[in-house]
């Protein structure tokens, strides 16, 4: 490459990804190609290879030229997508030029065998004849989930003329089934073959090899001899001419063989997945597919890893500082998928995903907030119900038969210490669902509680009936003070609601241990760093949860007064039918003129939402409304049938592409959302909330436990218990805890037990205490052989 012409203008402008919106995903159903691909605005976009969480390029679409005329395909056409065939992300592309002067229909899948995308294409001119027009295949490298310090060039493999890039390791090289008549490469937004085409410059053959940059490849396609058609294959490889030797071999075996064989592997997976469809109900078939399609497309083979969406939010305005986007695992929305999974039937998938937490649980037995396939950390904050999760998972699957219960020891060392790191650091979270705010959020708690109740059965099957007591024992103080810690009560909502209080979004938590709805809680993605509202007066459909997983009736009077204040303040009435807020002055979404998301804005829409709204009153035993509100859920999609995170809530505004109803600039498809999506066909088959865990539901709502003792930490020290109830102090070391109810005329050690998962407990014979009573205390601390140096005191209450 040392002798060709190097074009003006390096290093590029800065690199951007494309849009998050996209119609299309998919890859071969099989382990042996290991590519995936996504489409947005009738063209091919990013490309993953040869992992899920690494994209390739930006986007590779075609422009249009003929004498004074300029057309891109992406900018200026129309643009339809299908499915070449039900359940198959294999897909037709018709993009028909506003101007009526020409139609490009392009077929687009990946090759089974391996790491190629194919895309066959057919040029119509509809005014004029063929000979008068030019098509140009326009490429952005963005190889290794970067768009800088690529390398492009004009070159051959075998005698044969092709494009070619390389960077970090990864090469990739495009072929024709045409002759190029034209060749070129070169910096983005100075010297690459759009910004020549749209000068009336043509192509610059003499632009040979553009390295270290924001490159482009350009090449214009002799069309005169094929009537309009040709094969494009776009292949991958750690050397040039691996990815230049897998392209020609998809060339030379051609389209129609390797799309025959990649509908042949989707039949065979789409049939492993249970009939959930309407029979009478077409469309639903198609939906339901759809959904499980996007699962399917979303797994690694390899580690039974799920990321959470191929995109990435509001990507055309994100550059190389955002390199994981939503192609990452987060634990949460891997076990909600793997819940899809195993709704669907795919016993085998949903286990992986329990194999793989296995792998890259954390020694201290927690999950990280995020990371690559390889458990690489991305960001590290700690999610409490991620740790939760997957507890439920394997409960799931022993229920479900996908695990054995003579296998289930195999999964003790996973439960014991998630269930360790949960009672030590929770019930608070540091982060909640939503990955903004710490406290006691009602979302976490539910989570937090059944996974204990879980851990508990599991650990009574191991004979660990001791550990098995004291994680019931936390689960049952936990869910007596869920009231306390989020239920707001004598608010200026509730006095308008005319209810007497509501779960909150989120309780405030103190570093002293304080609780309750008057603290400030941080309202992050505004415009205003520093925008804080009480407790109090934040409201989320989060609260739903405590029925969702068993906690509490779906009749329950104060969940009643809870979903007349989500309503109140975050229903949204569309066409389709009701949608939700995440909770009252979000800010994550785009701005009020529709400029996108850049660190603050206005939370829009969630689909998902209605999906769990959906399930709520299935629980109610309103199941002919859960039906209707699967309907308004599924009517978000996008015209190829992916469930987007969020949907836009104002006015149209057609320059930003934003209709009211229709899908925003995050993420889509939302691979959670149609994970609930087929969890929620499940669930209103059988009549049931299908993911809800027995054992919450038995205990709590069926039936009442004895009153568990009441801790005591240094983290969340108390002042008073309830005359009667057994005080129970916990401590994170070894303590020898000094007491006595008399004012230290008689005084008393205890020891302090271990409990199994790092915490030492020691139980005060308070019950027997009057009312008034004043139990004072202090520890030793073991190990350390050092005494606390302060005195504490807990009051008898009436």
């Amino acid at each position: 490459m040392t002798d060709q012409t190097v074009p003006p203008g390096a290093p590029g402008i800065p690199p951007r990804w494309t849009s998050s919106a996209k119609s299309a995903v998919g890859t071969a159903a099989g382990p042996e190609s290991r590519i995936w691909f996504t489409i947005s605005h009738g063209i091919l976009n990013e490309v993953y290879t040869p992992r899920l969480d690494t994209a390739c390029i930006r986007d590779f679409g075609f422009i249009v030229t003929a004498k004074d005329y300029f057309s891109e395909e992406k900018r200026d056409a129309d643009h339809t997508v299908v499915l070449i065939e039900d359940g198959v992300p294999a897909f037709r592309l018709v993009n028909t030029s506003r101007d009526g002067r020409y139609r490009i229909t392009k077929s687009v899948f990946s090759d089974p065998d391996r790491e190629v995308v194919l895309q066959q294409l057919c040029f119509e001119a509809l005014m004029g004849e063929l000979s008068d027009y030019r098509v140009h295949a326009l490429i952005a490298p963005h190889l290794v989930n970067a768009g800088a310090g690529n390398t492009a060039w004009v070159g051959d493999f075998k005698g044969r003329p092709m494009l070619f890039a390389e960077a970090r390791g990864t090469s990739l090289a495009i072929a024709s089934s045409v002759p190029w008549t034209a060749r070129s490469v070169g910096y983005v937004g100075t010297s690459d073959g759009w910004r020549t085409l749209k000068r009336g410059e043509g192509l610059k053959p003499e632009y040979r090899c553009a390295p270290n940059g924001n490159v482009a490849l350009s090449g214009t396609l002799d069309l005169a001899n094929s009537n309009g058609q040709a094969l494009l294959t776009m292949g991958f490889g750690a050397q040039p001419e691996e990815a230049a030797f897998r392209a020609v071999l998809s060339l030379q075996q051609g389209a129609a063989s390797a799309l025959k064989k990649y509908i042949a592997g989707w039949r065979n997976l789409q049939n492993l997945f249970l009939p959930l469809d309407e029979p009478r109900d077409p469309r639903q078939l198609n939906r339901y597919r759809i959904s499980t399609a996007v699962l399917a497309s979303h797994r690694d083979d390899a580690s039974g890893a799920i990321i959470a969406s191929l995109s990435i939010p509001w990507g055309f305005r994100k550059g190389d500082d955002d390199l994981g986007g939503y192609h990452l695992v987060w634990p949460r929305d891997l076990v909600e998928t793997a819940g899809g999974f195993l709704a669907a039937g795919a016993d085998a998938a949903a286990k992986s995903v329990l194999d793989y937490l296995m792998a890259v649980q954390e020694a201290d037995g927690h999950w990280l907030q995020n990371s690559w396939l390889d458990g690489r950390p991305y960001w590290k904050g700690v999610q409490m119900d991620e740790t939760a999760f997957p507890i439920l998972l394997y409960d799931m699957l022993l229920r479900a038969g996908a695990i054995e219960r003579s296998d289930a020891k195999h999964y003790a060392p996973l439960i014991e210490a998630a269930a360790g790191y949960i009672v030590r650091a929770g019930p608070t979270t540091q982060q909640d669902r939503w990955e903004e705010d710490g406290g006691y959020s009602p979302f976490t708690l539910a989570v937090e509680i059944a996974a204990l109740l879980v851990a508990a059965d599991a650990m009574e099957a191991m004979g660990k009936s001791a550990m098995a007591k004291y994680l019931r024992e936390t689960a049952d103080h936990w869910n007596e003070q869920i009231d306390g810690w989020t239920y707001a009560t004598d608010t200026e909502l509730s006095r308008q609601l005319g209810i007497d209080g509501y779960y909150m979004r989120i309780g405030f938590a103190g570093s002293d241990g304080a609780f309750g709805s008057r603290g400030l809680i941080p309202i992050r993605n505004r415009p205003d760093g520093n925008e804080a509202l009480e407790a109090g007066l934040l409201v989320s459909p989060d609260a739903l949860a405590y029925v969702r997983f068993g906690l509490r009736a779906a009749d329950d009077p104060r969940i009643l007064n809870t979903v007349t204040a989500i309503d109140a303040l975050l229903r949204r009435e569309l066409p389709a039918g009701p949608y939700w807020y995440r909770y009252n002055d979000d800010g994550y979404g785009e701005h009020a003129d529709g400029a996108p998301f850049n660190g603050s804005g206005i939370g829009r829409l969630w689909p998902l939402l209605t999906g769990e709204r959906a399930h709520y009153e299935l629980a109610a035993g309103r199941p002919e409304e859960a039906r209707r509100l699967l309907a308004t859920f599924e009517a978000s999609a996008s015209i190829g049938g992916l469930l987007p995170e969020q949907i836009w809530d104002s006015a149209d505004i057609p320059e930003r592409e934003l209709f009211l109803g229709r899908p925003s600039g995050s993420a889509m498809p939302l691979v959670w959302a149609h994970a609930e999506h087929v969890k929620l066909l499940r669930s209103l088959r059988e009549g049931a909330v299908f993911d809800m865990p027995p054992q919450t539901y038995a205990r709590y709502v069926k039936s009442a436990p004895q009153p568990a003792p009441i801790v005591w930490r240094m983290a969340s020290k108390i002042g008073r218990i309830a005359v009667g109830r057994i005080l129970r102090l916990e401590f994170l070391e070894p303590a020898s805890v000094h007491w006595s109810s008399d004012n230290w005329v008689i005084t008393t050690d205890s020891e302090c037990r271990a409990t199994g998962v790092r915490t030492f407990i020691c139980d005060l014979p308070t019950q027997s205490l009057a009312a008034g009573s004043q139990l004072r205390f202090t520890m030793l601390w073991t190990q350390q052989g050092k005494w606390e140096g302060t005195d504490f005191m807990v009051v008898v209450g009436e």
